[in-house]
């Protein structure tokens, strides 16, 4: 049986009459201590679900922002153990937060995929997004995900068409995630109303929650696409604000204050989407 804490929290908003807030951060950004403070204080900042980024050299789905990110982790010497050890220290003081890896099957790859598998259920991983593994390569790693208890979140966009949705559809658990736009991470959503109706689109498909990323960066943005979307996904902002807050380079007084600050609003956004 899979993971159950993706779909508890997100009826739990839907019983508050909001969206869920879904925030992405990437592990070990910008070094481990740091990092891990930033995840351990995400909930009580106001998100609902949380996105571990796997920093990756190569992720071809990110815009700069997240690049960059992924470049300082990897320069502190971040790897995928690390990425585990930090599930696995969140899960010490919080057993109900939901927390998805994301990323890229390279590292999986690396690591072994079985092995992988095995050490994020122990870590306290609820589900995965691997963002260059179609349906069509479900044997790979999806089965098996779910066979050993992990959601496997999929990825729709805006040129999925009903057909191929379908088939998208078959073997995601979890919730669904639309990604509003063409392109990568971090482009700014033009559209509003087209989002919208993409996301009944699929909700007429599934009855999994369709959480709606990319483009979204201020409390507005949350509160605009919470109409709509049973969950709102907030990353570039986010690194973006460790960025920011970065002197020469390294973690400073204001980093972990920096991200929890602009979670709450964004929190405060989602809570008034539907008021």
């Amino acid at each position: 049986m899979t993971s159950e804490r993706i779909a508890k929290r997100f009826a739990a908003c839907a019983e508050q009459r909001r969206p869920a807030l879904v925030t992405f951060i990437t592990a070990g950004d910008p070094d481990l201590a740091t990092g891990q403070a930033i995840l351990d204080g995400l909930p009580a900042a106001g998100a609902d679900l949380i996105e571990l980024g796997m920093p990756f050299s190569d992720p071809m789905a990110d815009g700069v922002a997240i690049q960059l990110g992924g470049q300082r982790a990897l320069a502190d010497g971040h790897t995928l153990k690390t990425t585990l050890g930090m599930v696995k220290n969140f899960r010490k003081n919080d057993a109900d937060t939901p927390i998805v890896l994301m990323g890229y099957y390279n590292p999986l790859y690396s690591y072994g995929a079985e092995k992988f598998l095995s050490d994020a259920k122990e870590a306290g991983v609820d589900g995965l997004i691997i963002v260059d593994l179609p349906f069509e390569e479900d044997e790979e790693l999806c089965i098996p995900a779910l066979k050993a208890g992990l959601n496997f979140i999929r990825l729709t966009t805006p040129t999925t068409h009903d057909a191929r949705l379908k088939l998208v559809l078959q073997n995601t658990s979890g919730f669904v995630y639309y990604v509003s736009m063409t392109g990568v991470t971090g482009a700014a959503i033009s559209n509003y109303k087209a989002v919208g109706e993409a996301v009944t689109r699929i909700k007429a498909q599934t009855d999994l929650p369709v959480a709606v990323g990319f483009g979204i960066k201020t409390a507005e943005d949350a509160a605009l696409i919470g109409r709509d979307a049973d969950g709102v996904v907030v990353g570039t902002a986010l690194v973006n604000a460790v960025a920011t807050s970065l002197v020469e380079g390294k973690a400073s007084a204001t980093t972990i204050g920096a991200v929890h600050d602009l979670v709450a609003s964004l929190a405060e956004g989602v809570r008034r989407a539907r008021a």
